[in-house]
């Protein structure tokens, strides 16, 4: 009988693609797949895509801060929870591989309470809520940064990095080139706003056109509804709002990158041995992991970082000319970190707490 495995994680691109990345290993060992995610979050498409029965749980979100929101979401994450639970029980499963996002919690309380043993995913430098809320229930906690040790319980952490798509190490610079309309002989720099797209970097790059499109072709991934039409037709531009299976041919043509700070996308920068300068999301605007993520790839000699209200014209520009002339200083320091196979070293893991295990 086939072993069994429910996935969870959701909300923004970064607690899906680590789940996706496993899949095909987990099709390859004969795992029976079920994915837990929101009703309608980013989520469902990308994993019903992939041809693995999903199922939408309701969900609310835990927030630091005030709102009233607040009030009517512990009712959504009591129903998502029962929900969960009723999955669960019909189902089955071995084990549980958690990716983290709030629609993770009442997945993991459910799995808790029929004793399936539970593998959550941390990719941030430190746990955010939801994961910090399901830590004490994991047999292990898998984590990207080596930093992130001394916040886990002892006994439970697995330093693993993050688990990449292995279809992005398959691009075809040429048809990276021929999508853009651009030429081989001149560099190129590609903007990566993160799922939801970046606002203060999609401007900052866009008032540096005229100067940097001298030098450089640009590609820019600009986020849902955040293109500008009157960029459309500008010579060594190219923007889409958001880019799937042709991102591994943009990879393989760009030489350097100007990224959002989310974990799991400078993870696969890195494993794709591309300099980069990281704009980390600001501390108001978040719980500042970006800001702590960046700052480890750039103690680790990976990128540049720039800090969002430091952000100017002239910072950027000079910021990509560094880079772009140093390129290979940064390329030799991810050569020598000798990263992980993070996909490789969990589907191990996973095996091995369903060993000898079965119905």
């Amino acid at each position: 009988m086939s072993k069994k495995i429910v996935l969870t994680g959701g909300g923004t691109a970064g607690h899906v693609t680590p789940n996706m990345a496993l899949i095909p290993g987990l099709k390859d060992m004969g795992f029976d797949i079920k994915y837990i995610g929101s009703y309608d979050g980013i989520e469902k498409k990308l994993i019903e895509e992939m041809d693995v029965s999903y199922q939408g749980i309701s969900s609310g979100k835990l927030r630091r801060y005030f709102s009233a929101k607040n009030f009517t979401d512990p009712f959504r994450v009591i129903k998502g929870y029962g929900e969960a639970k009723k999955i669960i029980k019909n189902y089955k499963p071995d084990v549980l591989f958690s990716k983290g996002g709030f629609v993770s919690v009442p997945v993991i309380l459910a799995a808790k309470k029929y004793k399936v043993p539970i593998i959550i995913h941390e990719s941030d430098m430190t746990p955010g809520l939801a994961n910090k809320i399901s830590i004490p229930y994991a047999h292990t906690v898998c984590h990207n940064f080596p930093e992130t040790a001394k916040y886990l319980p002892e006994g439970k952490s697995l330093l693993t990095g993050s688990p990449i798509r292995q279809e992005l190490k398959q691009g075809d610079k040429l048809a990276g080139l021929n999508l853009c309309g651009f030429s081989a002989n001149k560099p190129i720099i590609m903007v990566i706003g993160g799922s939801l797209g970046a606002v203060a970097v999609n401007e900052a790059v866009r008032s540096s056109l005229d100067e940097l499109l001298k030098t450089y072709q640009i590609v820019h991934l600009c986020g849902k509804g955040k293109t500008d039409d009157s960029l459309n037709n500008r010579s060594g531009y190219k923007q889409f709002e958001y880019i799937k299976a042709e991102l591994k041919d943009l990879f393989a043509m760009s030489d350097i990158i100007l990224s959002r700070a989310g974990a799991n996308a400078i993870c696969e920068i890195v494993a794709l041995r591309k300099p980069s300068i990281l704009i980390p999301l600001s501390a108001k605007a978040s719980r500042g992991d970006q800001i702590l993520n960046a700052d480890s790839f750039k103690h680790q000699g990976f990128s540049e970082v720039i800090r969002e209200e430091d952000m100017t014209s002239e910072i950027l520009i000079s910021a990509i000319h560094s880079v772009y002339g140093n390129r290979q200083k940064y390329i030799d320091a991810i050569d020598n970190a000798g990263t992980t196979d993070a996909v490789k070293t969990i589907l191990n893991l996973i095996q091995e707490l369903t060993k000898g295990d079965s119905h």
